[in-house]
């Protein structure tokens, strides 16, 4: 009986040294993974807006953009952008095949985010290309726009 009570003990005190994790505040690789941002996730690194899909009522056509905003998609989920100058950084997050972005600066509305607050695409990509389709927003005669990769980033 003595025995079964020890090893009773002992295995409770093993549970709970191993048991609990003390991570810190810092994001696991699991965690990570879990997101969909690994390093192995394509989105990770610089994209350089140099098309738009567009509509004026009839239908769509291609314009070339000169200059054009840019995206760098850091593998710890965070994005850093010149789309505006009063906010240019936030999380983000892939959920199949629908990208997440999410400023992170108090009050900044951009006007097209959903009612959860974040600005949602379909995702796509096309050899150095990365297809975005809003979904917070609706274009009634549809939209897209292509970026092109520029360097990777970790």
């Amino acid at each position: 009986m003595k025995n079964i009570i020890k090893f009773g003990i002992t295995s409770l005190l093993i549970i709970l040294l191993f048991g609990c994790e003390n991570n810190d505040g810092k994001i696991s690789n699991d965690e990570i993974d879990s997101r969909g941002i690994d390093s192995e996730n394509p989105i990770i690194g610089n994209w350089k807006l140099v098309e738009a899909s567009i509509s004026s009522g009839g239908p769509q056509y291609l314009v070339a953009v000169e200059n054009g905003e840019e995206f760098n998609f850091l593998s710890t989920g965070i994005f850093i952008s010149n789309r505006s100058s009063e906010c240019t950084s936030g999380i983000f997050s892939i959920e199949s095949n629908e990208l997440i972005l999410k400023y992170d600066c108090d009050g900044f509305i951009t006007g097209v985010e959903n009612p959860e607050g974040a600005i949602t695409y379909t995702i796509t990509y096309e050899s150095n290309y990365l297809i975005l389709i809003p979904t917070s927003v609706i274009c009634t005669e549809g939209c897209s726009y292509k970026y092109e990769k520029i360097t990777d980033t970790k």
